[in-house]
């Protein structure tokens, strides 16, 4: 069994009669990403606090590699905080400081890095993070996505073990939401941090996330993969995101991917009952990763949101699509058997317009594919199998070069 590399056992915490942490559990595990998730006021802020030392339970304990953090010897305590760093809600940007020296602050006060080293550190990391240009600006002269971007290039300008991000997207647009949330599961992947978010964005929060917690009543009333969570009976979670989840996914203006899911349970059931055929199809734009680093991962976004407009114009009226990850769009075709599903996909694949799909961009050549994966499901099929299905034979729906 694997030990967490953080973990809080009975922790709680009030201000004055206002009990906010009343016996909090919760794992945190190496390498990943895991989100808190719950009303607002519930307390995931000071459940952050905690972790970094910001807070101290009034009761309960909390561990780090197995061991009692706040037992460490001083020279302990400093070596952890070395290896965790923290993503405030709103930046917490110095408006007096350039964006350049914002970002070089970590560097700064916790290291006793040369001036030039520490040059060099910030740069490479504003490379990383397309800040390329802006590093003589100040906060008020930037947009709040860019902002976002800075706070982020900071959090990880010290290389840390441990990122904490305190609703990272709050106040974003659509685009420029889900942009900070590809970066953060880019990042975490390309450097391996750990990373904690404390989040509402449903269900995209989800998309990036290996583990999800959620925070009721002081308590974790729930942690596990995040299809777990959304699968979970519990009347309060299933309140939650039934509550945060629109209608239609706020990027694509699809349906979200819980209703792609409910499309399917339909059309199981018809299938079972009457014999109607169904297919799925499964869209993924294949180099998703390349094109967030080489164009930017609002271009990424954008590139989403707009192949998704172009299949909504083309779509059946009783067709389903959905998002379906960060890069995945998922459509659920009623009475349609295996050829039909290709013919249709055909049909798609030929409305396509490069123009329409592309946001306009001065960069380096990038040719982008966009796969398609087929099915005609089964009786009693899950979807989780009927995807892998439909994944395990790909053909390129559609390819185009950005220069």
């Amino acid at each position: 069994m694997r030990q967490p590399l953080i973990q809080l056992i009975n922790v709680s915490k009030s201000f004055g009669t206002t009990t906010v942490l009343a016996g909090a559990n919760l794992s945190i595990y190496k390498g990943e990403i895991t989100s808190v998730i719950g009303k607002s006021g519930v307390g995931k802020s000071v459940l952050l606090k905690h972790i970094i030392g910001l807070m101290y339970p009034d009761e309960g304990e909390l561990l780090y590699q197995g061991q009692p953090l706040f037992k460490m010897k001083r020279a302990e305590k400093k070596q952890f905080k070395k290896k965790i760093s923290y993503m405030f809600q709103g930046t917490a940007l110095f408006d007096s400081l350039t964006v350049f020296e914002n970002i070089a602050l970590p560097l700064k006060e916790r290291t006793q890095m040369p001036e030039s080293s520490i040059a060099e550190q910030v740069q490479a990391k504003m490379e990383q993070l397309e800040l390329d240009g802006i590093g003589t600006k100040y906060p008020s002269q930037l947009s709040g996505g860019m902002k976002k971007r800075v706070a982020l290039a900071r959090a990880l300008v010290t290389n840390p073990e441990i990122v904490l991000f305190d609703e990272p997207t709050t106040g974003l647009d659509p685009i420029r939401k889900n942009a900070v949330h590809s970066m953060i599961s880019d990042y975490q992947r390309r450097f391996g941090f750990t990373g904690v978010v404390v989040s509402h964005e449903i269900p995209d929060i989800f998309y990036i996330s290996q583990r999800v917690a959620m925070l009721e009543a002081g308590k974790i009333i729930f942690e596990g993969r995040p299809e777990a969570v959304q699968a979970s009976k519990i009347p309060v979670i299933q309140q939650f995101i039934l509550g945060e989840e629109s209608r239609h996914d706020h990027l694509t203006g699809m349906a979200t991917q819980t209703l792609g899911e409910e499309k399917f349970k339909e059309e199981m059931a018809r299938l079972i009952r009457h014999q109607i055929a169904f297919s799925l199809i499964i869209l993924t734009v294949d180099n998703f990763e390349e094109i967030n680093e080489k164009l930017g991962h609002v271009f990424g976004q954008t590139l989403l949101k707009n192949l998704a407009t172009r299949l909504q114009v083309t779509l059946r009226t009783n067709d389903t699509c959905s998002r379906y990850g960060m890069n995945k769009i998922l459509l659920v075709l009623p009475s349609a058997e295996i050829d039909n599903a290709m013919q249709a996909c055909t049909r798609l694949a030929g409305t396509m317009v490069e123009s329409d799909i592309c946001p306009a961009i001065g960069a380096p050549p990038v040719n982008i594919t966009v796969s398609a994966g087929i099915v005609e499901v089964e009786e009693n099929t899950t979807i989780e199998n009927a995807l892998f299905a439909a994944e395990s034979k790909p053909y390129k729906f559609y390819e185009f070069t950005v220069c």
